[in-house]
């Protein structure tokens, strides 16, 4: 058995071990569900990002911004329901783009799993952290953000090479990069984006960066999200729908990825990210003065 087939395997494990987790998580507190929260609203914002996710465009940045302005959520869980909610569309997408694309092993290993202890390491910390806090580490990271995306879009960073793996000193920072990545994911800063930025300026192809970043997500994703459903820090009502079509969303964007706009529609993440970066910034500062 390859290296390439065991992460199947172990993805596979996860998939059916979260589902069961996070099913009894919501059932055992069925009837204290969120009143004030649509199924609808929140399962076309789950739908939405997760169908545009799998191009690399990141789905935290939008789904925060929808969020906000449906008001579904409060701020101080964002992060929680967000990874709670996108780790099964996650999860399927780790599974169809590590089947069709290939990755030198040693390299997909390194990244994934300093992904994942990343997330372990970052998630108890972000889940007890104050809203106000939240706010100002999602402002600062969403910018960061959305500087990166708009650098790519202008060309402005290399394009990168046509290695499908690193070795010594390169796989060493990737690795490095990666576990803050993953740290960062669970307070709501999505990983897609930055790690194509990684993978690009080492100088691997860009196709490469699909496996890595979904399969980083997918690793990091069930440790994260069973600690804020441990917490309790998410919305349930809100990630449930939205990862039931959340789920559904990601499958029907496998299948048509090619023939999607990628530009411009990474112009209007680009748009959403700085907005909404600019309102957690803006609610941080009028609360700190508060």
């Amino acid at each position: 058995m390859n290296i390439t087939t065991i992460i199947i395997v172990l993805l596979l494990i996860m998939l059916v071990g979260y589902i069961a987790y996070f099913g009894y998580d919501i059932y055992k507190h069925r009837n204290e569900l969120e009143s004030d929260v649509s199924w609808w609203k929140t399962g076309l914002i789950g739908g939405f990002v997760n169908f545009f996710d799998p191009l690399g465009i990141g789905a935290f940045a939008p789904q925060t911004a929808l969020l906000k302005f449906t008001k579904q959520t409060r701020d101080q869980l964002i992060p929680g329901t967000m990874n709670v909610a996108n780790t099964i569309p996650v999860l399927l997408q780790a599974l169809i783009f590590t089947t069709i694309i290939k990755v030198e092993p040693l390299t997909l290993v390194v990244m994934l799993a300093a992904a994942m202890i990343g997330a372990v390491l970052g998630a108890g910390i972000v889940a007890k952290l104050p809203e106000n806090k939240i706010r100002l580490v999602m402002g600062v990271a969403l910018a960061t953000t959305a500087i990166i995306m708009l650098a790519g879009l202008l060309n402005l960073m290399p394009v990168g090479g046509d290695a499908i793996g690193l070795s010594a000193g390169k796989l060493v920072i990737a690795g490095i990069i990666n576990f803050v990545l993953g740290a960062l994911m669970t307070a709501g800063v999505g990983l897609y984006n930055p790690c194509m930025v990684v993978v690009s300026l080492l100088g691997m192809s860009v196709n490469v960066a699909f496996p890595i970043m979904m399969g980083s997500c997918a690793f990091l994703m069930p440790p994260a999200s069973v600690k804020f459903i441990k917490e309790g820090a998410y919305n349930r009502k809100s990630a449930l729908s939205m990862c039931i079509f959340g789920s559904i969303g990601t499958l029907i964007a496998s299948l048509v990825i090619k023939s999607l706009p990628i530009t411009v529609l990474k112009w209007i993440v680009v748009a959403v990210t700085i907005y909404t970066s600019t309102v957690m910034l803006k609610a941080a500062h009028a609360n700190k003065k508060a």
